[in-house]
C-alpha cells in the first residue's frame, strides 16, 4: 500500500500540474520559513557524517573509500494544491519526510557507488511557481531563496567537506533546474570545473548554448560536462498545451542517452542494466528508448508490478531517475574512475 501511494503522489504531481487551480497568496519576506543552518547536519538531508539507513545501504565501497563527492538537489516536493507558502519549510518533519524517503532512498541512491553524498534541505519553491499566473506573482522571488540556500549550502562543502575532491553535480526537475545555475556560478570557465566529473541534470531544459565551456558528455568515459534527458512513454506524444516540456524544452537542446551514455538515438532493452522500483528491487532489461524531436521516449516499464498505472500517462518525468537508476550507478562510477586515469596523464 505504502509503494502504491508513492506512485500515485509523484504521477499525481505530473499529471495535474496544468489542469489545478492552486491556494496562493502575496509573497512576502516577513513570511518566509527560517532558513537553514548548514553547519547542522540536521539541515542535510544527506551528508557522509550522518548514520542514515535510508542511503547507507546503498553505499556497496565504505564512504571514507570513496574518491569523489555528489552534491545532489531534490525535486519539487511541495504540490499541495492547498498549501499556499510559496517556499517550503526545513524544519517540516512530514516535509522532510518526503524528501529522505522519495528523493533521496530513489533518486540521490543512484550515485551513491559513485561518491558520498551531500544533500542539502532547502526552501523549494511550490510547484504552481513553474506556471503562470504564479511565476510573475511570487514564483520568481521564491526561486531566488530557494537557490540561495542551495548555494550557502555548497558555499558551505567547499570551505568545509570538499578538500579538493572530484565532484558530481545531480538534481533532477527543480533540483536540475538550480543546478544549472549553481554551475554557471562556480563552475563554467572556472577553476572549479577541473575538479568537475560530470553535471546530471534529468528533467529540465538544457540550452545547447546554457554554457560557455560546460559542454554535453557524449561517450560514457567523457567527464567535465553534463548530461540531460526529459522522459515520456514512447508512441504517446504530449498533446499540445498539455504540458509545456514539449514545446519549450525540446529545442535547441542536447539530449543523453541515459542507457548507452553515446550518441545514439535508440538502446534496446536488452542494453537496458535497471530500473529501481518501490519495492526496492532493481529490475534488468525493463524499457528501450528512442530519443526524437528534442525528448527521451520511453516503453512502459516491464516486469514490475503497477505498470498499468504507468501505461495510462504519458510523461514520465517522475521516472526520469529511477528508470535508468542502475545505468546512473554504473555510469557515474565509471567517470569517476575515468577522471582519476586522465589525472594521472
Amino acid at each position: 500500500m505504502i509503494r502504491f501511494k508513492i506512485i500515485l503522489f509523484l504521477c499525481f504531481a505530473v499529471f495535474t500540474a496544468c489542469k489545478t487551480k492552486y491556494a496562493t497568496k502575496e509573497f512576502k519576506n516577513s513570511q518566509l520559513p527560517a532558513s537553514p543552518n548548514y553547519k547542522n547536519l540536521e539541515s542535510w538531508a544527506a551528508h557522509p557524517e550522518k548514520n542514515d539507513s535510508i542511503i547507507d545501504v546503498f553505499y556497496t565501497t565504505k564512504k571514507e573509500n570513496l574518491k569523489a563527492d555528489v552534491f545532489y538537489i531534490y525535486p519539487t516536493l511541495l504540490t499541495s494544491e492547498k498549501n499556499d507558502a510559496w517556499n517550503s519549510d526545513v524544519f517540516d518533519e512530514n516535509q522532510n519526510n518526503k524528501v529522505k524517503n522519495i528523493a533521496i532512498k530513489f533518486q540521490a541512491s543512484a550515485w551513491a557507488n559513485a561518491g558520498r553524498i551531500y544533500s542539502p534541505l532547502y526552501r523549494q519553491v511550490h510547484y504552481r511557481s513553474f506556471y503562470e499566473p504564479y511565476t510573475s506573482n511570487g514564483g520568481i522571488r521564491a526561486g531566488e531563496i530557494a537557490y540561495d540556500d542551495i548555494r550557502r549550502a555548497f558555499v558551505y562543502y567547499l570551505n568545509n567537506f570538499n578538500n579538493g575532491r572530484p565532484i558530481i553535480i545531480a538534481g533532477h526537475s527543480q533540483g536540475a533546474y538550480h543546478c544549472k545555475t549553481l554551475l554557471k556560478e562556480f563552475f563554467d570557465s572556472k577553476e572549479l570545473q577541473n575538479q568537475l566529473v560530470a553535471a546530471y541534470l534529468p528533467g529540465t531544459r538544457v540550452d545547447a548554448k546554457e554554457f560557455k565551456t560546460i559542454h554535453a558528455l557524449k561517450n560514457p568515459k567523457e567527464t567535465k560536462g553534463y548530461l540531460s534527458w526529459n522522459t515520456f512513454r514512447l508512441k504517446k506524444k504530449p498533446k499540445r498545451g498539455k504540458h509545456p516540456a514539449h514545446f519549450s524544452w525540446k529545442k535547441n537542446q542536447y539530449v543523453t542517452n541515459p542507457i548507452n551514455w553515446d550518441e545514439s538515438r535508440t538502446a534496446s532493452i536488452q542494453e537496458h542494466k535497471g530500473l529501481l522500483f518501490y519495492d526496492k528491487k532493481i529490475y534488468p532489461n525493463s524499457v528501450h528508448i528512442e530519443i526524437d524531436d528534442g525528448l527521451l521516449w520511453s516503453s512502459v516499464p516491464r516486469g514490475i508490478k503497477g505498470n498499468l498505472i504507468l501505461k495510462l500517462i504519458r510523461n514520465y518525468h517522475f521516472g526520469d531517475v529511477n528508470i535508468f537508476w542502475k545505468d546512473i550507478s554504473e555510469n557515474a562510477k565509471m567517470r569517476v574512475e575515468s577522471f582519476y586515469n586522465l589525472s594521472k596523464n
